[in-house]
């Protein structure tokens, strides 16, 4: 089955219905310029009201080491998710185990969908089998993440299917229910990431969307 990861939680009510609807793992953005922000303290109270089998995955970016551990304690989180060169070579370089690095033992590099036309910091997360899997999203003004924009999937399709078969990859940026499908058929992820695409306002999930997300997954799994 697809991993399924609805992103920009911040609150109890849209974690609840993300974990009905079927979703594998919510994401947690700790960034102060994200309408999408999230508090560790409440944080915690969200994801000690979750099953176990969720993962809770903490956004960072560009965030020194000690303050993501400090984090990942408070909010009780399972996976770290690095957004920034600055961050990922911090990690990279640093010969400590991700768990004492960073407080968690799973953590997934953000690599721009668009900038696959090389290595582009590729190999140093497979050569430090650091990686739980590699997320790639789409890149806007400076932003990177949240923009509700997608990347080239088919001028990408070739290193994305070859990423994939060395790493888990899990695609993001500006899927929709209605677009997903094509996604998982052109570039055959092992996992999706949705935010602003199932979203009412930045912060606040859609029901009906966060459901036809994760049903349009399931239903284009089967023709895949």
């Amino acid at each position: 089955m697809t991993w399924v990861k609805i992103c920009g939680i911040t609150n109890l009510e849209d974690a609840l219905t993300a974990v009905d609807a079927g979703a594998d793992a919510l994401g947690f953005v700790f960034y102060e310029k994200s309408p999408r922000k999230a508090d560790p303290e409440k944080t915690r109270e969200i994801t000690a009201k979750l099953p176990q089998y969720v993962e809770k995955v903490g956004v960072f970016v560009d965030a020194e080491p000690e303050h993501i551990r400090a984090v990942v304690s408070r909010a009780a989180l399972t996976i770290v998710q690095l957004h920034g060169e600055k961050s990922m070579n911090r990690i990279w370089a640093d010969p400590r185990p991700i768990m004492e690095c960073l407080g968690a033992v799973k953590v997934i590099p953000v690599i721009p969908g668009d900038s696959l036309k090389g290595d582009v910091l590729i190999n140093p997360c497979l050569k430090e089998e650091k990686a739980f899997a590699i997320l790639l999203d789409s890149r806007s003004n400076g932003a990177s993440g949240g923009t509700g924009r997608t990347f080239n999937w088919e001028a990408t399709q070739g290193m994305v299917q070859f990423l994939g078969s060395l790493v888990p990859v899990i695609v993001a940026g500006g899927l929709t229910p209605t677009n997903v499908a094509d996604a998982m058929r052109i570039l055959k992820p092992w996992g999706v990431d949705v935010a602003s695409g199932v979203e009412a306002v930045p912060g606040k999930k859609d029901p009906q969307k966060v459901r036809a997300f994760i049903a349009a997954v399931r239903e284009a799994e089967k023709k895949i």
